[in-house]
This record gives C-alpha cells, structure tokens and sequence, in this order.
C-alpha cells in the first residue's frame, strides 16, 4: 500500500510550488516589460518634432550649430539602438535619466512630485465607484425590467455618451460659475498658506471635488452595468435555483452564493483599470489644471521630452501587469477552486 505524505512534506510541495509560479511569472512580466518598452521607444521616436525644436526653432539666434550641440548633449546624434541601449542600462540601475526641459531635473524625481496627486484621486473615485455600482448592479439584476432597473439603465446610457471633457465643463459651468460652490481650477486657494489644518483640508477638498466627481460617473456606468450582467448569469446557475427551492431568502443567497461569483468578472475589470490611473488623468488633470502625472505626461508629450514619457510609460507598464496580477490574487481570495487548481498544478 502507497503511503500518504506527511504533512510537512505536502506542505513544502505546496511553497515550492506556489514559489515555482511566482518565478514564472515574475520572468514572464519582465519579458513583457521589456517589450514594451523597447516598442515605446521606437513609437516615440516616429512622432514628427524633436526635443531640441523648442529650444532652437521659436529661438531666431539659434543656428544649426546650436541644434548639433543639443543633440549631442541629448545623445541624439547617435543611432537609435544605441539610445535605447543606453536607457535600458540606466533603468536596470532605477535611474530614468534627466528630462530634455530646461529645468533639467531627475524624471523620477519629477514623478514622485506628481504622483501621489493622481494616485489618491483615482483611488478614491474608483472607491466611490465600487461602493455605488456593486450594490446599482445587484438592485438592476434583482429587479430586472422594473422601473428602477429601467430607470438606471436610461442613466447607464447617460453615462456612456458622455465624454469626460464634456462633462467636466458641464460641472464648471454649473457648480463653478453658476453656483460658485465650487473652484474650477487649481488645487489650492490664493489663501492657501494661512488657513488651519482643518481649512486646508477643506480647501484642498472643494478643489478636488469635481475631477473625483468627474472620475466616478465616468467609471460607474460601465461598472454598474457590468455588475448588472454578471449577476443576471450568476442568478440563472442551478445552484441558485436550488437554494430558492429551498426557501432562502433572496438576500442571504445573493450575499453568500451570488454575490462572490458575480464578483470574478468584476475582478478583470478591477484589475485592467489599473493602468488608467495615468491614461484616464491627462484629459481631466488638464482640464482642471491640477498638478499632476497626467498633466506632466501631456506636457512631455508637447515637448517631445523622451526620457519623461519614458518614465510614465514605464510607470503604465509596471501599473498594467500589477493589475493583471492583483486580479489573479484576488481571483484566488475569491473563488477557492481556483486556489485549488493552483496548489495541485
């Protein structure tokens, strides 16, 4: 008769095992990492201008040889191969090179200031959006075709044809210019410096009300009704028809049956919006001018500034494949098969 293992030794198959895919796909994202970059960085070189154009073309006392010195101060006398083999170097060491504007300043260092700005505003939108759409989703799924379920869809709708440019002169023209509640511009009042904590707070709140409304309605119409679908699949499963033959209530078999497979497609969406956390920020943050990553990343952009959009590129890719893999975590917490199926491959 085969003899079991022992636990020990089942419980370091498990490790070795779990470690064994870790590897893999640590080795996976960092070849995806690198492709991307090494495409970006071809793409960026495409677009027609140079970083040297602002600084030579709009100045008429500077010649070609102010040009030539430029480049060769930028390394953009040299072959593209070589740029990048230069910048891959640099960023195996977290060093993302100076930016080609005139300050001149580390491009790490310049995210950082911008990052924790465009960070927190679309965590707390994607906060408010979760805690509205779920429960949105749940109602519309429950009550299919009633009024509310109606009601919501024609505001769904609503939300999809609506751009968010759009939208966010509406709020200013209504909260901003109409109502003068609300600031349209800027992160802090001219009075800034003088107000107390808890003003500042409150300054630093009005300013960044409309962008985080502007973000939440943006996301809860394809959140609610994507929410909505995936209950509606998940509520016709035999295994809720069980239950409900045998008289659960319909609230105790969506929170304890339902709601978590309903959940795993959530979880995609969740996790493929993570890159958008620069992406979504340039169109409002340059609305509302605010200080942040978006912002700097249109500015780069207009600037021709490679090592800049390098750095937001970069910093989207990392964001892209931590999203993918925070799904897969969460797909694990959620659903115990899946858990299941990984210890045993």
């Amino acid at each position: 008769m085969s003899q079991s293992p022992s636990p020990a030794r089942s419980r370091r198959d498990r490790i070795a095992a779990i470690a064994l895919r870790a590897a893999r796909k640590t080795l996976w994202m960092l070849l995806v990492l690198w492709g991307i970059t090494l495409i970006s960085f071809w793409v960026i070189h495409l677009a027609p201008g140079s970083p040297t154009d602002m600084e030579t073309t709009l100045n008429p006392l500077a010649g070609e040889a102010a040009r030539q010195r430029l480049e060769a101060l930028y390394g953009l006398d040299r072959p593209l191969y070589v740029q990048y083999g230069d910048w891959l170097l640099r960023l195996l060491h977290f060093d993302f090179g100076n930016s080609m504007s005139a300050d001149a300043r580390p491009v790490l260092d310049k995210i950082l200031e911008r990052l924790p700005l465009t960070v927190s505003m679309n965590v707390i939108s994607l906060v408010l959006t979760l805690i509205i759409a779920i429960p949105v989703g749940i109602l519309s799924a429950c009550k299919r075709n009633s009024l509310l379920d109606r009601s919501v869809t024609v505001l769904v709708f609503l939300g999809f044809a609506m751009p968010s440019f759009w939208l966010a002169l509406l709020l200013m023209m209504f909260f901003g210019i109409d109502l003068q509640w609300l600031p349209i511009s800027g992160l802090t009042s001219m009075d800034y410096a003088g107000l107390s904590p808890w003003g500042k707070l409150c300054d630093l709140a009005r300013h960044l009300a409309l962008p985080i409304l502007v973000y939440t309605i943006g996301g809860l119409a394809g959140m609610s009704r994507y929410m909505r679908a995936c209950m509606l699949e998940v509520l016709r499963q035999d295994y809720i028809l069980t239950a409900k033959a045998k008289g659960l209530p319909l609230s105790l078999i969506i929170r304890r049956h339902a709601l978590r497979n309903a959940l795993l497609p959530v979880i995609t969406l969740l996790g493929l919006s993570v890159p958008g956390l620069i992406g979504g920020s340039v169109i409002i943050e340059s609305i509302f001018a605010l200080p942040g990553l978006g912002q700097l990343f249109y500015s780069a952009v207009m600037a021709r500034d490679y090592t800049m959009i390098m750095g937001n590129l970069v910093l989207g890719a990392v964001l892209t494949l931590a999203g993918n893999l925070l799904a897969d975590v969460c797909y694990s917490l959620a659903d115990p098969r899946i858990r299941a199926s990984g210890e045993q491959n």
